[in-house]
C-alpha cells in the first residue's frame, strides 16, 4: 500500500515535465517524424530512442539545478561571468537564441495547429490560427501556473492518445519493429534525418522552460525524485507519442515518399482506416501545435526574465511583454500566409549555436558543489553529458556546413 500511494502521489506531482513534453512534440515534430517514418520505414527508430535519452539526462540536470537552487537556468548562465562584456555577450545570445528563436518557430506552431483544427471544422487556417493566438493569450494572461500546468497535462494525454491508438490500430510488424528500428545505421541518405530527429527533441529552449517550472511545483531537496520522476515519466512519453507517428507513417506509405505537411498524415490514412482515423490524427497535430504555440511564448519570457534580473512572475508587467511580442509575431505571420522556413532557418541556426554552449555550462553548473552541494553529477553522469556535448557540437558543425 505504501508504493501505491508514493505512486500515486508522483503521479499528481508529474506537472512541469508536462509543459515541456507539450513544447517538445510540436508540428516540426509530428513533421519529422512523419517523414522519417515515410521514407525509411521503421529504420531510424532506434535515433529516436537516443535523442529522447539524451534530452531526458538534460532536463535531469536543469530539474535539479532549478529544484536545489532555486534558479533557473538564464540565471545560473549568467552569474557564470563577472566580466560585463562577457556577461552581456551572454545575455545577448540567450535573447536572439530563446526569443527570436521562440518567435521563428511560433508561427509554425500556430499554422501546425491550425492545419489540424481546419481539416476537422472546415474553417480557414487564417481563422484557426487567430483562434489558436487567442486561446493561447487568454491562458497566459490569466498568470495561473496551476491552471497551465493542467492544459499541458490535458494536451500531452490527447497527443498519446491520437497518435497511439492510430499507431495500433493500422496494425504495424511487431518484429520488423524489433529487428529494423533498433539496429543502428548511418549512411549519406539518412544522416540529415539523424540529426532532425535530435534536433526536433533536443531543445534548447525546453532547457530554460524546465529549470524555471520546476520551481513552481517542487519546493526543495525533499521534492527532487518526485522531480526526476516527472522528467522521466513525461520525456518517454514524448518518445512513445514521436515513436507512434514514426510507425503510423511507415505503415501508411510507401518507402521513400516525402512528407512537407503533416495534414498529409490525415488524409492518407483515410483509405486505410476510415474517416476517424483522420480524425483522431487531426485532433494530434492541433494539440502538438496549441500546445508548442504556448510554450514558445512562455520560455521566452521565462529565459528573458532570467537573464535580465526581472521578476519571473506571469502577471507581471514585463514578463508579459515578452509573451505578447513572441505571440503576436507568430499570430500575424501566420495569418499573412506567410511562409515561416527562413524565420525557421535563422531560429536553427540561433539554436545550433547556443546549444552546445549551454551544454557546456550546464555541466559546469551541475559539478559546481558551492550551488549544489552533494547534488552535483556523478562521474557516470558526466561522461553521458560529455558525450552529448559531442553531439551537439557536431551537429551545430554540420547545420553551418562545416562538415
Amino acid at each position: 500500500m505504501a508504493k501505491e500511494s508514493t505512486f500515486k502521489r508522483r503521479l499528481k506531482n508529474v506537472g512541469p515535465g508536462a509543459i515541456v513534453a507539450a513544447a517538445i512534440v510540436g508540428p516540426g515534430t509530428v513533421t519529422t517524424s512523419s517523414n522519417v517514418g515515410a521514407q525509411f520505414g521503421y529504420a531510424l527508430i532506434w535515433a529516436l530512442i537516443f535523442s529522447v535519452i539524451a534530452t531526458m539526462f538534460l532536463q535531469e540536470m536543469v530539474t535539479r539545478l532549478g529544484v536545489i537552487t532555486r534558479k533557473d537556468l538564464s540565471t545560473i548562465l549568467r552569474e557564470q561571468f563577472s566580466h560585463p562584456v562577457l556577461k552581456w555577450l551572454t545575455i545577448l545570445l540567450i535573447i536572439s537564441a530563446i526569443v527570436i528563436g521562440s518567435a521563428a518557430y511560433e508561427a509554425g506552431n500556430i499554422v501546425g495547429g491550425a492545419i489540424g483544427l481546419s481539416s476537422i471544422t472546415g474553417l480557414s487556417n487564417r481563422t484557426v490560427a487567430i483562434i489558436i493566438g487567442l486561446t493561447a493569450g487568454v491562458l497566459l494572461w490569466i498568470g495561473k501556473y496551476k491552471i497551465i500546468e493542467r492544459v499541458f497535462v490535458g494536451l500531452i494525454l490527447t497527443m498519446t492518445l491520437s497518435f497511439v491508438i492510430t499507431a495500433i490500430v493500422i496494425q504495424p510488424d511487431l518484429s520488423a519493429i524489433v529487428t529494423q528500428g533498433l539496429v543502428p545505421t548511418v549512411s549519406a541518405d539518412n544522416v540529415i534525418f539523424i540529426i532532425s530527429l535530435i534536433g526536433t527533441t533536443i531543445v534548447p529552449y525546453t532547457l530554460f522552460l524546465q529549470s524555471s517550472v520546476v520551481q513552481e511545483r517542487f519546493k526543495g531537496e525533499d521534492d527532487l525524485i518526485d522531480s526526476r520522476f516527472d522528467v522521466v515519466t513525461t520525456i518517454s512519453i514524448c518518445g512513445i507519442i514521436s515513436v507512434a507517428i514514426i510507425i503510423t507513417a511507415a505503415v501508411a506509405f510507401p518507402s521513400g515518399t516525402e512528407i512537407d505537411d503533416p495534414s498529409v498524415m490525415a488524409d492518407q490514412l483515410r483509405p486505410l482506416l476510415g474517416s476517424w482515423a483522420e480524425y483522431v490524427f487531426a485532433v494530434g497535430i492541433f494539440a502538438a501545435g496549441i500546445s508548442s504555440a504556448i510554450t514558445a511564448p512562455l520560455a521566452s519570457a521565462y529565459a528573458t526574465a532570467g537573464a535580465l534580473k526581472w521578476e519571473k512572475n506571469l502577471r507581471s508587467a514585463k514578463f508579459r511583454l515578452v509573451w505578447i511580442v513572441v505571440l503576436l509575431v507568430g499570430v500575424i505571420f501566420a495569418t499573412l500566409d506567410y511562409d515561416p522556413i527562413q524565420l525557421i532557418v535563422f531560429a536553427q541556426y540561433a539554436n545550433g549555436l547556443i546549444l552546445p554552449v549551454i551544454v557546456l555550462f550546464l555541466m559546469f553548473a551541475m559539478n559546481n558543489r558551492n550551488t549544489l552541494k552533494d547534488h552535483v553529477n556523478p562521474l557516470w553522469v558526466n561522461i553521458v553529458g560529455a558525450l552529448i556535448f559531442l553531439i551537439t557540437v557536431t551537429l551545430s558543425l554540420i547545420s553551418f556546413g562545416i562538415f
